[in-house]
């Protein structure tokens, strides 16, 4: 399944595209861990996942081994942000592996290539 890749680069932030063919190559991958860019089409770039959401719009959270989807209670942070201090829920949270359910990675850029983000998405279209 093919899924949007979001690259936030200081105040920017680029979204493109990922084929089916690409994204199998980043399942098993986790919140934390860097890749080359290559496999996406970004020649010279290192990118570092810092999240994502499944199909169903569910955050993943670093914490959480695995790809599963667990119920989890939380007091703030990532998937609930309480209103008032003490506050707590009990929500669902996906874990910190890529696998076939994610529809969005979060990246950000950690090393720079020779070509803007820009100049590369352009001549792709």
């Amino acid at each position: 399944m093919a899924f949007k890749l979001v690259i936030s680069e200081g105040e920017k932030s680029h979204q493109m595209e990922v084929e089916a063919a690409e994204s199998k190559k980043l399942n098993g991958l986790t919140i934390g861990e860097e890749f080359d860019a290559t496999l996406v089409g970004l020649t010279g770039y290192k990118l570092k996942i810092t999240g994502g959401s499944d199909k169903n719009g569910f955050p993943m959270k670093k914490d959480v081994d695995g790809s599963r989807r667990i119920k989890s209670l939380l007091a703030g942070g990532i998937g609930f942000n309480p209103k008032r201090d003490g506050q707590r829920r009990r929500k669902t949270v996906r874990g910190n592996t890529v696998s076939d359910d994610i529809v969005q990675i979060n990246t950000v850029v950690t090393q720079k290539g020779e070509k803007e983000i820009n100049e590369i998405l352009e001549s792709e279209e």
